[in-house]
């Protein structure tokens, strides 16, 4: 190609380019309807002894856990 030849578009710039022209705005319709959570909503959901700050809790699901790595 020569210096003054305008630069060739390909099919898969194209398509790249649309794509991302679609999650954009995908992205733009759909950021009004996410709401943040309420706070304390959260709040109740967290074992008492995460809420002050951390801790380990042996939740039912954990203790499922290591009963399957016993040998």
């Amino acid at each position: 190609m020569s210096e003054n030849s305008p630069p060739r578009l390909s099919r898969r710039g194209f398509f790249v380019g649309a794509a991302s022209v679609g999650a954009v705005a995908a992205g733009a319709v759909a950021v009004p309807f996410i709401r943040a959570e309420e706070p304390a909503a959260v709040a109740e959901l967290k074992p008492a002894a995460t809420r002050g700050g951390g801790g380990y809790v042996l939740s039912e699901h954990v203790k499922r856990y290591y009963k399957t790595t016993l040998v």
